[in-house]
């Protein structure tokens, strides 16, 4: 229980960093990018063994977290632009909903229990999810031309948290996990720092001491909300299916009341319903193992 506790803690740090980036207008892009540096380091910090660069490409789950490193830089930006044209409520909307996919990868494929109390405690998830995101009643009124963004983040959301589910179960060792969690971050600040250097090469961006500060702050959580989140999936508190439902849910509902607490956010009230149906969810789930 408390792997999963910390991963959904974690997570909210995540969203409070996001939420003072907004405030001190730190440039997201170039922060996520040190971001991911500063939690692949944090991860070798943890691992055990010595670390030979050499001996990475012979571990089973290499090639799949230089994948896994890509997909989390296409997804960001697909994130970003989405927000943009869409709004914030959009992209919540769409990563949060993303859970049914490893839902169903979790149910199909490992063939996990299924029961009364289980399924109407996911139903309620995502009906949680959508009240707790939405805070206006046009936020997610969207050109039909750029219906394919949200689509792609829910897709590749999905494709990511079954990902972690699969590659742990299949080919990562209990103590390397650490490492494991490191080669995805480093390839993703790999790929993203090609980005940043196309982009300075064509003098299309500028660089702040702000950002490097931003990224020290949202690489540490983000660390630990995957490195936590796979030792949850290993617990054997419950299977994926609920871990990740209870992961994803708690995440909306804490995040909503921390914008309540220390950025004064006001609430609707399909929104304080979100977050009563996610707490009623986890009772549920909680219950059905």
């Amino acid at each position: 229980m408390i792997y999963l506790l910390f991963s959904i803690l974690a997570s909210t740090f995540i969203f409070i960093a996001f939420k003072l980036f907004e405030r001190f207008k730190v440039n997201v892009f170039q922060s996520i990018v040190v971001n991911y540096f500063v939690a692949g380091t944090t991860g070798l910090l943890f691992y055990e063994k010595t670390v030979e660069l050499s001996q990475l490409p012979n571990y089973d789950w290499f090639y799949y977290t230089i994948a896994l490193g890509a997909l989390f830089i296409i997804i960001f930006n697909l994130m970003a632009l989405t927000t943009q044209i869409g709004g914030l409520s959009v992209v919540s909307v769409a990563t949060k909903m993303s859970v049914v996919i490893p839902i169903l990868f979790g149910l199909l494929y490992y063939k996990e229990s299924i029961g009364f109390l289980k399924i109407i405690g996911i139903v309620l998830a995502l009906i949680a999810v959508y009240f707790a995101s939405v805070k206006s009643n046009d936020a997610l009124k969207m050109d039909k031309k750029y219906l394919m963004l949200p689509i792609l983040v829910f897709i590749g959301s999905g494709i990511i948290d079954t990902s972690l589910k699969y590659l742990e179960g299949s080919f990562v060792a209990q103590n390397d996990v650490p490492l494991f969690s490191s080669t995805i971050f480093f390839a993703a600040g790999c790929i993203g720092l090609l980005v940043l250097l196309y982009q300075a090469i064509t003098k299309k961006v500028r660089f702040s001491y702000k950002n490097i500060i931003g990224g020290i702050a949202l690489g540490v959580p983000n660390y630990f909300s995957i490195y936590f989140l796979v030792k949850a999936l290993r617990s054997g508190l419950m299977d994926s299916s609920g871990i990740f439902t209870v992961n994803n849910v708690a995440i909306v509902a804490l995040s909503t009341l921390v914008g309540i607490l220390l950025f004064n956010e006001k609430l609707r009230a399909k929104n304080w319903l979100g977050i009563i149906l996610a707490l009623v969810s986890i009772i549920l789930i909680a219950l059905s193992n």
